[in-house]
């Protein structure tokens, strides 16, 4: 009988976000096609590590199994992406799975993303719209800037920006590529755009946009493509442009 074909992942693991990382190695019975989910799956259901030893289960996030979420990111062989749509059979052996080290580790490979939605918040990243009466139908958007703009929306707040970005860290305030990105994008909406000086405002704000410092890694591991370093030229201008309207008094001016 032929021997069952393993893979091998060796996993850092933290048992709380106050606990010491430590490294931990399984063997995982092979199936072609499988993804990283499927073998940490298969760690689910016997947690046993590679000396035979009856472990606790691998704790990892996931939602919707199909790279629209962002939940699954973690960094795997060096580089942080989605864990689903990691095929095993493209990746180097043995596998190296590790949490994310720009956010803080909750337990194993879930981190916490809280600072990507506070700087959601700084840049007020929604449509104000929400009331009790109808407002009618709103202003339609060319189709030209439709296109664009739908590039930008498919940003799933999965982290991987930050991670790579080396402006993003522990002493660094700056909210990152993806908020930046956000807030070109609901400053281009008709309605949005009603409330462009305040997200601007968030930008020129400590951590805003003057803290990229141009690496460019953002554009590189974006895993929807999000042409985030355009962006970043873009609402760089825009606050310039801001800012002599703040300066000379015509806040309102367009």
């Amino acid at each position: 009988m032929a021997e069952q074909k393993t893979v091998t992942f060796i996993i850092t693991r933290q048992d709380g976000p106050d606990s010491a990382p430590y490294d931990e190695t399984f063997h995982i019975p092979y199936r072609k096609n499988m993804n990283v989910i499927s073998g940490l799956m298969e760690i689910q259901k016997n947690p046993v590590n590679a000396d035979g030893e009856k472990t606790s289960p691998v704790h990892w996030d996931m939602n919707c199994l199909e790279e629209v979420c962002g939940a699954c990111s973690m960094v795997i062989n060096g580089q942080a992406r989605q864990s689903c749509a990691a095929l095993v059979d493209q990746l180097e052996q043995p596998v190296r799975l590790e949490p994310m080290d720009t956010f803080p580790v909750v337990r194993d490979l879930i981190i916490d993303r809280e600072r990507m939605f506070d700087a959601l918040k700084q840049i007020k990243g929604w449509v104000p719209i929400d009331g009790t009466h109808d407002l009618g139908p709103g202003p339609r958007m060319p189709e030209k800037k439709r296109q664009w703009a739908y590039e930008l929306s498919k940003c799933m707040t999965c982290g991987v920006c930050l991670e790579a970005c080396p402006n993003v860290n522990d002493k660094s305030s700056f909210i990152g590529p993806a908020a930046i990105s956000q807030a070109r994008l609901f400053n281009a909406h008709p309605t949005g755009e009603m409330n462009k000086s305040e997200r601007l405002a968030g930008l020129m704000d400590e951590g805003g946009v003057l803290g990229c410092g141009n690496a460019q890694n953002c554009v590189e591991v974006c895993p929807k493509g999000i042409p985030l370093t355009t962006s970043i030229a873009s609402m760089n201008r825009s606050t310039l442009v801001q800012s002599f309207k703040n300066f000379f008094g015509s806040d309102n001016a367009h």
